[in-house]
């Protein structure tokens, strides 16, 4: 076996070594997936503060160079307060998604997470079972699905090409104690009787065999012959149980789908859109825009504080869940629009006559937001108060910050009054990790 340390261990080496060598990987795999495990929570905390520190100092820079006086004390571009810490540091995962791959002993289906690099040509699948973040639900469910696959006579699908039909692993689980797996499959040549063969042999596996033992509350089957695939262009087919798990969330209920968005850590969320409520200065006679908006969580939290929430949201299924979410817990002050926000918002706010003060809150993926979704917010004259959260600022979301706080500029179509940040804070949602969620709030 040879692993990233570049140790070879071979077959007549002692047991001793191997283990050694196993211990190597596995240290290898957490320090990829949790670089941060090792150190003590507090100094965990005291890492992503200064991460934070240095992405506020790069767009204080950034602004001054577009002639904006923008350094306030520290060379930061606004106040920043300290990290606010995950109620919940281990196992606080609520979605995992497993590769199936090469192990380190060379089994082709193992299922874990991968480490190594293409580049390098060292890529090896390890199992997460000493991974920090993974609840131990999670890890159960992937070794039941590793036996399964093990047990069949098709092969995994490790290149498309090359053949072979198992493929990858998610599960998303909630604190109602409810278990959602989801197996993708490459169909290849297979006839519908043969897939329909493999459909009812995973089902029995999970509902009478040994994969019993997970308690699946939904189990789901995905043929793919692409990297990502939506249901839209492969529906996830239901094999056994309920179509949605539910998650509780500041008194609320929420109804989940298998590919619809929802905060990973959900006891991190909560603290997080307390904060947005509260920054937010929503009053009665506020109207709340969600760009981004999954499955309502953050409308839905706040739908009491104002007077009509809109949210936007590309996940057609997403969309159907907010819309069950809102009438599920009795909340009817709230619209939800399925589409492409750079589609759908430039129509809500382009005739936008709504004299109540409107607020919005974005929660985009590390894509950031499109042009004409920052555009359109710009060039709403309504809007004078933004809630921007980031899972990575450093990336594409800073672009989105320049384009808000620039002067105005014709060209660009960018001619509404520019925002400024005031306030920053980091809310750490992935413990163990180097990442972290950034709130900012930009008003003018």
């Amino acid at each position: 076996m040879k692993y990233l340390s570049g140790m070879s261990c071979h077959r007549n080496q002692e047991s001793s070594s191997s283990g050694h060598c196993l211990a190597v990987v596995l240290s290898r795999l957490a320090n990829a997936v949790t670089p941060l495990w090792r150190l003590p929570y507090q100094e965990q905390l005291q890492v992503k503060y200064e991460s934070q520190r240095k992405i506020l100092q790069t767009l204080a820079s950034r602004l001054e160079e577009l002639g904006i006086d923008a350094q306030k004390p520290g060379g930061l571009c606004c106040p920043l307060q300290p990290v606010v810490p995950s109620p919940i540091i281990n196992g606080y995962r609520n979605k995992s998604t497993f590769s199936v791959n090469r192990g380190p002993d060379g089994n082709p289906k193992t299922v874990g997470l991968y480490v190594g690099t293409g580049r390098e040509r060292n890529i090896v699948c390890v199992k997460a079972n000493h991974v920090e973040n993974i609840p131990s639900k999670h890890k159960q469910v992937a070794q039941c699905y590793e036996e399964f696959i093990c047990r069949s006579p098709l092969d995994s699908c490790i290149l498309f090409h090359e053949g072979g039909h198992w493929r990858e692993l998610v599960v998303r689980s909630s604190s109602c104690g409810h278990t959602m797996a989801i197996v993708t499959f490459h169909p290849q040549q297979l006839g519908q009787e043969a897939l329909a063969t493999q459909k009812d042999l995973l089902k029995e596996f999970f509902t009478c065999g040994p994969g019993a033992v997970c308690d699946l509350t939904s189990l789901y089957f995905q043929e793919s012959t692409m990297t990502r695939c939506s249901h839209e262009q492969s529906p996830y087919q239901l094999l056994h149980g309920a179509p949605h798990i539910f998650e509780e969330l500041l008194g609320l209920k929420f109804r989940i789908s298998p590919d619809a968005f929802f905060q990973v850590n959900t006891a991190g969320a909560e603290v997080l859109y307390q904060v947005v409520g509260e920054l937010s200065q929503a009053t009665g006679d506020t109207v709340l825009l969600d760009i981004c908006c999954g499955t309502g969580t953050i409308g839905l939290s706040l739908a009491h504080r104002v007077s009509k929430v809109i949210g936007v949201e590309v996940v057609e299924k997403a969309i159907e869940d907010a819309e069950w979410n809102a009438a599920f817990n009795g909340i009817s002050n709230c619209e939800f629009h399925s589409g492409k926000a750079e589609a759908v918002l430039p129509q809500l706010l382009a005739s936008w006559e709504d004299a109540r003060p409107l607020v919005a809150v974005v929660n985009p993926s590390r894509a950031g937001l499109h042009y004409r979704v920052v555009r359109a917010i710009r060039n709403c004259r309504s809007i004078r108060r933004l809630l921007y959260i980031s899972c990575k600022p450093e990336g594409e979301a800073m672009r989105n910050f320049l384009e808000l706080c620039c002067p105005p500029d014709p060209r660009k179509k960018l001619t509404g009054e520019p925002f400024a940040p005031v306030l920053a804070i980091p809310f750490d949602m992935f413990p163990h990790t180097v990442h972290c969620e950034l709130l900012l709030l930009f008003t003018r």
